[in-house]
């Protein structure tokens, strides 16, 4: 799917260039400030941020149909042949490898809302039906929603393609995402449209300013999540360090659990919190005067049990972190049946590590470590949970050396 989504994107790019050069260029000038404008907003994107200022900038070029009360001619082919070249020239000036995926869902995205629009509002079926007034604004409003649910669709598929996680959560999460960000994106997107056929292209520098604050404080958000994660990371070290577990033991967890999590259709909000209550489930062993061997406390008697975890759990109810997290550490000594899903995974990984680790590793540690937690479903393990992590190893996931 991935393949062929970033397939059609490349053909229709050629296909609305080849067209664009045929018929020329209409408004030069329009065209010329919403490249430079596309393009400053994938300059000053960073990482894995959102880029708002491009966006909004190419849906509103999308849905143009007047410039300063000109009635504007472009069509859909120079929608696209614009909002590619000014995504590709942003991603270059920055010296950053233009990723396919966004350049396959911005081309298909924007290509999609100027076919809806343009054919319309050139042919006077706009004008027609809703005139120039609130029903005009409406009908933008109306498209700027089904191009955000075509947006969503296309980036789940994309995921699903690169990842093989379940399409369904995927998809849940881009759509919710429509709720905050996205909503602002598309609601600039149509206001831009409309102050620009108003006022002209002195709209736009106006328009620069919020959007690029948006995407400041979109980079401060997430630096300050990273230095979130780095924190508890380290402090999942501390069992380590003090020789309690095995040196990687919480980080390999983690990543397996987060994979798991994934597999079984979590939403991006759970799989968080089950990655770090994964990084902090061991936290509790700082309690014990000697270490168990490997900190496996499986050996340990159900009372030890329980009161690491709860010692873990208020440990980790002092870091700040949200207060589910503190419930799966908490609930890791409780019967199977009694946890939360989250807990039941991050339990049945961590014995795996420590089974696989137990074993020695390599091909016979993984393989043994999954034949002994099918032995145990239905007792300690729920076998969805181990046969979801059976699937996650087959397909691999990078992970921390065993110790």
């Amino acid at each position: 799917m991935g393949i062929a989504l970033r397939i059609a994107a490349l053909l229709w790019g050629l296909a609305a260039l080849g067209l664009l050069l045929r018929g020329g260029i209409a408004e030069p000038g329009t065209a010329l400030a919403f490249g430079v404008l596309i393009c400053l907003g994938e300059f000053a994107h960073r990482g894995g941020e959102a880029a708002p200022l491009a966006t909004a900038g190419a849906l509103a070029y999308a849905l143009l149909g007047h410039c300063g009360g000109e009635v504007t001619t472009h069509g859909v082919a120079q929608v696209v042949v614009v909002s590619a070249a000014g995504s590709l020239l942003g991603m270059l000036a920055r010296r950053s490898r233009p990723g396919p995926d966004r350049c396959a869902r911005r081309v298909l995205t924007v290509g999609f809302a100027a076919v809806l629009f343009q054919p319309a509002y050139n042919s006077g079926v706009v004008d027609a039906w809703v005139g120039h007034g609130s029903l005009y604004a409406l009908f933008l409003a109306v498209l700027l929603a089904l191009t955000g649910l075509c947006e969503a669709v296309l980036a789940a598929a994309l995921v699903r393609a690169r990842t093989g996680h379940p399409y369904g959560p995927l998809l849940r999460d881009e759509l919710r995402a429509l709720r905050g960000i996205g909503s602002a994106v598309c609601a600039s997107g149509v206001v831009m449209a409309l102050a620009v056929g108003v006022v002209g292209l002195w709209a736009l520098p106006v328009f620069c300013v919020p959007l690029l604050l948006t995407q400041l404080s979109f980079r401060r958000y997430g630096e300050v999540r990273d230095t979130y994660r780095q924190t508890i990371a380290s402090l999942a070290r501390a069992t380590e360090i003090a020789g309690h577990t095995r040196p990687g033991h919480a980080h390999r967890v983690a990543a397996l659990s987060a994979a798991v999590g994934r597999e079984m259709g979590l939403s991006g909000d759970e799989v968080t919190v089950l990655e770090y209550a994964a990084l902090m489930h061991d936290i509790g062993q700082l309690s014990l005067v000697d270490p168990v061997p490997a900190g496996a406390t499986a050996s340990l008697p159900a009372d030890e049990q329980r009161r690491i975890a709860l010692l873990g759990g208020a440990v980790v109810r002092q870091t700040g972190v949200p207060a589910d997290v503190a419930v799966v550490v908490e609930r890791q000594a409780d019967p199977y049946r009694e946890q939360p899903l989250t807990a039941r995974i991050v339990r049945t990984v961590n014995a795996y590590d420590d089974l696989s680790g137990e074993c020695g590793g390599g091909l016979g540690g993984p393989l043994s470590a999954l034949e002994r937690l099918r032995l145990g479903t239905g007792r300690d393990y729920q076998s969805e949970v181990v046969e979801s992590l059976a699937r996650v190893v087959a397909r691999g996931v990078a992970l921390p050396p065993p110790g």
